[in-house]
Formats: C-alpha cells, sequence, structure tokens
C-alpha cells in the first residue's frame, strides 16, 4: 500500500525517524531537513528539491530546524507505520482528541480501500 501527504511545520521539529517496513520518500519543498543515521557522525542536509530516501527498516534521527514543508510518500507495509504515530499520542503528547481523530481518518480510508481492493 502507499500514502502522500503534505507534511511539515512553520516552528521546526525533530525526533526520531521510526523504523518501518516501507520506504519513505521524503522531498523537501520549502525549508531545510537534517538526518543522522545512528552509525555515523555526519550529518545529511536535505534542501528545497532534494529527496530524503528513508529505506524500509533504516532509521535515523531528523531536525527541521526551522519551517520545512515536504511531499511524503511511502510505499510499503502502511498500516505498521501507524502504531508510531499512535505512541505518541498515548504516551508523549496525551493528546486524545487527535488521535481519535487520526484514527477515525485512518480506518475510514483503510476500510474504503480495502473494500476497493486495495491491499
Amino acid at each position: 500500500s502507499e500514502y502522500l501527504i503534505i507534511f511539515g511545520t512553520a516552528l521546526g521539529t525533530e525526533g526520531h525517524t521510526g523504523r518501518f517496513m516501507a520506504d519513505d520518500y521524503f522531498t523537501i519543498i520549502d525549508g531545510e531537513q537534517w538526518a543522522q543515521p545512528a552509525d555515523s557522525q555526519a550529518k545529511e542536509i536535505y534542501r528545497p528539491g532534494d529527496q530524503h530516501h528513508l529505506v524500509r527498516g533504516d532509521a535515523k534521527q531528523y531536525r527541521m530546524p526551522d519551517n520545512c514543508w515536504a511531499l511524503e510518500y511511502a510505499r510499503g507495509n502502511i498500516p505498521s507505520m501507524l502504531f508510531f504515530g499512535f505512541g505518541d499520542g498515548l504516551f508523549s503528547t496525551f493528546d486524545f482528541v487527535s488521535l481519535a481523530q487520526t484514527v477515525k481518518a485512518s480506518a475510514g480510508y483503510m476500510f474504503h480501500n480495502l473494500m476497493i481492493g486495495k491491499i
């Protein structure tokens, strides 16, 4: 399965990418993203027009130091990626309203795609 979203922030963010059973392609539209694999001391820098490919099974630390927007395309086992996002809502922010909205929207789209034969 696959998904395509516009991901971004006007304030900056940072964290762990997660380790997924999907390839993730993050094409920078505006701003800058930094990344660092665990086995490297070098900072990767992605600017507008650059594509950061997070290979299935890999994980990195990332940072968007300020305003950054990207087109994100992922392909592979997309449902396996949801638990990483749910974990933040459940154990970090305790934002159960946003978590419920995410579950409702995601489940609706997954059910729709299942009914039209997309797995």
